[in-house]
């Protein structure tokens, strides 16, 4: 049996939600800090990053992981597959869908097993299972 990985991120908060700010630091791999505030989460920021963010950029890197996966199971690999993921937050309700968008090269499938496996990936990614408390939606193109 594999052994577990635990994956570690940590934020420091300073004041309240609505006129404070925090960082947040990717600490299991050191790859950076990332400022962080409520204004950035409720209207939006091109400068600051949300929560939001952090899962749509895990949800489109598990997705692509499990949809290469499936991929070569049913031995068509692919080239390259390039997932977007958008997490729609509404202030005072909360996370209220994740749209994922993922365009992928690879030969030998038809479009309905392409679709199929799409699916597949969607529902069974560990992300998509984490994330089942919201409506999750795919576009996939096969170029």
């Amino acid at each position: 049996m594999p052994n577990p990985v635990v994956s570690k991120a940590s934020t420091v908060w300073n004041g309240d939600l609505f006129t404070g700010k925090g960082t947040t630091t990717l600490d299991s791999s050191g790859s950076g800090s990332f400022p962080v505030e409520w204004n950035a989460r409720a209207e939006g920021s091109d400068t600051t990053t949300t929560p939001e963010e952090f899962l749509a950029a895990a949800h489109a890197t598990c997705f692509s992981m499990a949809f290469s996966n499936e991929l070569k199971k049913n031995g068509t690999p692919p080239t390259e597959v390039r997932t977007s993921a958008d997490v729609t937050f509404v202030a005072g309700t909360g996370i209220t869908g994740i749209h994922l968008t993922t365009n992928v090269t690879a030969e030998g499938l038809d479009e309905e097993t392409f679709q199929r496996i799409a699916n597949g990936a969607k529902e069974n990614c560990p992300v998509s299972q984490a994330l089942k408390a919201v409506e999750i939606t795919l576009d996939a193109t096969l170029a």
